[in-house]
């Protein structure tokens, strides 16, 4: 079947930040879309995120394409492409796709530049797209393990070959390409890499000669938002396709790939995380644009599932390192806790897919909850190191093996997905910050910045200033706003927060005045220019315990302060390290602010003491009921720091949860 041409032609040079008026990001809803809300326009311009996203800007985008040399990525392409000699590198069949997101990543990036002139990073998207086109085949095909390793030999381990991956991430990367900056290079290949999947995969008695999935869930929702771009229904329907084929056998059943229960049948998250994830991502995408309920449905009751019964308290998911596998209902580990940054990036994605979908604040709770903790930890506050995985204790005398599962941030990794997947998540984090309706403009996530929604077709623009997290006063101003009708101005209120208020010219409300509903703080009127609205959130240090299920810390306290998780590392507790530490609950918290330590943080600064254990000899064990000695020292002051901030000073133990006995 002949391809679509290309929306606009390779030509075209630049593109504003909003096409047709849709605000330019990863999700970009079809015309039909049956969604509560749309994804608003939003510019970061100070403040914590703006912070971070100028790190990752300046230093770990920049940084990619040297690694992806170094690691031989690039070089396959050029290998593929006959500009280069010699063998495939990389150890695993999926390298294609560290290319793909660090591409999707440097095209958000240039989104945010100034059109005029050209810069280094637009040269070395401009020479890695020219990579990606020269390597792919006539018929569209493009993988460069199977065209240099395997001899052309495709599909045939769908289970572990990840082209259909790798084809997702191509084909995210090219429309966040097309977006950012008008040209069609990219889209031509995704284009031409879509039509040949479609060629090939399909029913039994499709005429298509595959019926089948790929043992990673990727191209499912990248499909759907290349529909959303070109319009063609062919790839919404491929789409559905593979979301439906899933859980059939076609994987042999495994419930790592997703093939135990179709998912409409499913009842928790289960298997691979990312896998399970990127899935159920798709499966929301699928809901929003063809109105299926049952979709719906399914992504509603899977996404309470799992933040009732598998989500740590820093949003981070996954409970073993064998297989990066959810694990059990409330089998929430500590040490060995695997949350790969990769499926907190997972989560964020589908939790904002929800968020548009339902109107439900809840879903932005968890955006803030894993931005803040889950996702930030992967990331070195210079922006060079990475985390793979995030646990959330490193013991006393801790061995650590090395290698991708580290507990110290490493330069780059053998299997390398977090760090370009991290580059992409803060490259577009303004996407995924507020959303509009004909009725209004909500804002989800708090930034100094600017807030521009769309009232179907009447623009609503409001600014921010707010040191948040670390105060919990957001100053709101409308900018522009039509004169002759009432909208509403929707706040979302954190689900950790116990007390807020509101100051509008000279009156105060607090939440009794103003209620909260479904999360959200809903003020309508007919606004003026110049309007001003104060939010101030309650931002108290609190000890929060867990469900008396999670076996691995009951008798256990985390500290939070707002959206942050805190945690206990070894350099600011010398003389014996952490896992003796008991915390003081009868104590109360105090919080310093240190803008000299570690880029400028809030500490939240506790009692406690260390147990004093009598000498059991060379058997560990003791009769229940035999007490320890009373500690005879004095209490110890325990310095938390925010949980994101951890592992950027010296090797070391580190732990979230606190015995208190």
């Amino acid at each position: 079947m002949p391809r679509p041409r290309s929306v606009v032609p390779s030509s075209t040079s630049s593109a504003s930040s909003e096409q047709g008026g849709t605000p330019m990001g990863p999700v970009r809803q079809g015309p039909g879309a049956k969604a509560e809300l749309a994804p608003a326009t939003v510019e970061v311009r100070g403040g914590f995120w703006e912070t971070r996203r100028e790190v990752n800007a300046r230093t770990s985008i920049p940084q990619g394409p040297g690694l992806l040399e170094s690691a031989g990525n690039l070089r396959n392409l050029g290998v593929a492409a006959g500009t280069a000699e010699g063998e495939f590198q990389g150890a695993y069949p999926f390298v294609d796709s560290d290319v793909y997101k660090w591409l999707e990543a440097a095209s958000w990036q240039l989104a945010q530049q100034a059109p005029e002139g050209d810069s280094p990073l637009a040269a070395d998207v401009e020479r890695i797209v020219s990579l990606v086109a020269g390597a792919q085949q006539p018929d569209g095909y493009l993988n460069t393990w199977f065209q240099l390793l395997k001899g052309g030999e495709r599909y045939r381990d769908l289970r572990w070959g990840h082209e259909l991956y790798c084809a997702g991430h191509l084909i995210q990367a090219a429309v966040a390409h097309h977006r950012a900056t008008g040209r069609g290079e990219l889209l031509d290949v995704a284009v031409k890499f879509a039509d040949h999947i479609d060629s090939v995969f399909g029913l039994p008695g499709s005429g298509k000669p595959i019926d089948g999935v790929d043992g990673h869930p990727e191209v499912e929702t990248a499909l759907v938002e290349l529909y959303r771009e070109t319009g063609e229904r062919r790839y919404l329907d491929l789409a559905g396709y593979f979301v439906d084929r899933f859980g059939h056998g076609l994987l042999g059943g495994e419930a790592y790939c997703q093939d135990r229960v179709p998912l409409r049948e499913a009842t928790n998250v289960e298997g691979h995380a990312v896998r399970q994830l990127y899935l159920l991502a798709a499966a929301t995408d699928l809901a929003t644009e063809t109105g299926e309920a049952e979709l719906r449905a399914t992504a509603e009751r899977l996404w309470a599932a799992m933040t009732t019964t598998k989500t740590h308290i820093t949003g981070g998911l996954g409970a073993h390192h064998d297989e990066e596998d959810f694990g059990d209902p409330y089998e929430l580990p500590n040490e060995r806790a695997y949350c790969e940054t990769c499926a907190a990036i997972a989560s964020i994605q589908w939790s904002w897919r929800m968020a548009l979908l339902t109107g439900g604040a809840r879903y932005s709770d968890l955006i803030e909850r894993t931005l803040f903790n889950g996702f930030l930890a992967g990331v070195s506050l210079d922006g060079e190191r990475w985390l793979y995985v995030n646990p959330l204790q490193v013991r006393d005398g801790h061995t650590d093996p090395g290698g991708d599962q580290s507990a110290r941030r490493t330069r780059w990794f053998r299997c390398a997905c977090c760090p370009p997947n991290a580059m992409r998540l803060l490259a577009s984090l303004e996407h995924y910050l507020a959303s509009s309706d004909t009725g209004g403009l909500q804002i989800h996530q708090y930034v100094t910045g600017r807030y521009t929604g769309d009232l179907g077709g009447t623009p609503v623009v409001v600014s921010a200033e707010t040191d948040y997290p670390w105060h919990g006063t957001i100053a709101l101003t409308v900018e522009e706003t039509p004169a002759d009708r009432p909208w509403t101005l929707s706040l979302r209120i954190p689900q950790w927060c116990g007390a807020y208020r509101i100051r509008s010219g000279d009156t105060v409300y607090d939440q009794t005045d103003a209620p909260v509903s479904d999360g959200w703080l809903r003020l309508e009127r007919t606004w003026m220019p110049g309007d001003r609205v104060v939010l101030e959130l309650a931002l108290e240090p609190r000890l929060t315990a867990a469900d008396p299920r999670v076996d691995a810390v009951r008798g256990c306290v985390a500290i939070e302060r707002g959206p942050l998780v805190y945690c206990l590392e070894e350099v600011d507790h010398p003389g014996g390290g952490l896992d003796d530490m008991v915390l003081d609950t009868t104590r109360p918290l105090a919080v310093k602010h240190r803008p000299d330590l570690l880029g400028g943080v809030t500490t939240v600064v506790a009692a406690g003491h260390r147990r004093h254990i009598a000498d059991a000899g060379w058997w560990p064990y003791r009769t229940a009921g035999t007490a320890d000695a009373p500690p005879a020292d004095a209490p110890l002051e325990l310095t938390a720091i925010p949980y994101y901030a951890w592992a950027n000073r010296q090797d070391g133990s580190m732990r979230v949860w606190l015995p208190t006995s």
